[in-house]
């Protein structure tokens, strides 16, 4: 099943969900490939299960197969977020047989990637620098906050912003951008009111204009826990509560009306017990913006 935006808009984003839970299951795990409308040139915005959801997504004939050959020549790139396993054990365990190309990331997270996988002692060193021999397979890129880069070999631009997710670790929101529009993916984060910090009200910040002016397609937000998640066991996460109490400050920013139909892909959930179906129903019984929640299927392609 292939979702769009509405009938009537031209989708300016192909996304197709490589992993969408937030644990447990290793082969389910975040990663989602974008490309622009009509492209077949993919990054990655997490990595936490590639050959699994790629497999998955060529069944649904999202992308084509084999999987290996797609992982090595349709993916051209990978935004991670930052550098827990559940968000780039993926990328680790495909490496030995994937083609070179760029990780793109904040400094912090690419130290991670270099200095403690990539070090013949967890990995085998496919970075650039650290542990000899250095192989060279990945291009390490940092992003600076608030700063636009290009992503080689795609259409595709991206800007990264600062998140909190359990002080003093960070994580990224990746704003990418295609021509005039533009998707949101926050990676794990908690609320600005739990982390003590103003990293999400940033990010609401610069959206807000796009959003008035019709150009941001969709926003990835993650929920990982329900509200019954007690505030000093959130991890730096959301809860629906939490949830939502962000949306509305980006309500505040870009007016009452501004989020009514738009696309919020929900990332992250836990998928314990009764604890996915929770989420999904205390989400949708606090849906006041007129959001449109979507909850992604693995491997089941999206256009906004």
């Amino acid at each position: 099943m292939l979702w769009h935006l509405t009938a009537l808009a031209q989708p300016a984003f192909t996304v197709v969900p490589l992993g969408v839970q937030g644990g447990l299951s290793e082969g389910n795990l975040s990663a989602y490939l974008v490309a622009a409308a009509g492209s077949a040139d993919y990054v990655c915005l997490d990595a936490g299960s590639l050959y699994t959801g790629v497999e998955k997504a060529v069944a649904r004939q999202a992308l084509p197969g084999p999987a290996t050959k797609t992982i090595r020549t349709r993916i051209k790139g990978y935004l991670i977020s930052h550098a827990h396993l559940d968000h780039v054990a993926g990328l680790l365990l495909n490496a030995p047989d994937d083609a070179p190309k760029p990780i793109y990331a904040l400094p912090g997270c690419l130290a991670t990637i270099q200095n403690d996988y990539f070090n013949w002692r967890a990995w085998p060193n496919f970075g650039p620098g650290g542990t000899a021999p250095a192989l060279g397979k990945y291009q390490l890129q940092p992003l600076a906050i608030g700063q636009e880069m290009p992503l080689s070999n795609t259409t595709l631009h991206a800007t990264a912003y600062a998140l909190s997710h359990g002080r003093p670790f960070q994580s990224a929101a990746f704003l990418v951008r295609s021509g005039r529009h533009y998707l949101l993916y926050l990676g794990d984060t908690g609320a600005d009111a739990v982390e003590q910090t103003e990293n999400l009200r940033t990010v609401w910040q610069a959206v807000a204009p796009l959003l008035r002016a019709g150009q941001l397609r969709g926003i990835f937000m993650e929920a990982s826990y329900p509200n019954q998640q007690p505030e000093k066991q959130l991890f730096g996460h959301l809860t629906p509560r939490l949830f939502w109490q962000e949306l509305a400050v980006l309500a505040q920013l870009a007016g009452p009306t501004a989020l009514r139909g738009l696309p919020v892909v929900v990332t992250h959930l836990k998928p314990t017990a009764d604890r996915e179906a929770t989420i999904r129903r205390e989400l949708e019984a606090g849906n006041m913006l007129g959001v449109r929640l979507i909850f992604p299927v693995q491997g089941e392609q999206l256009a906004f």
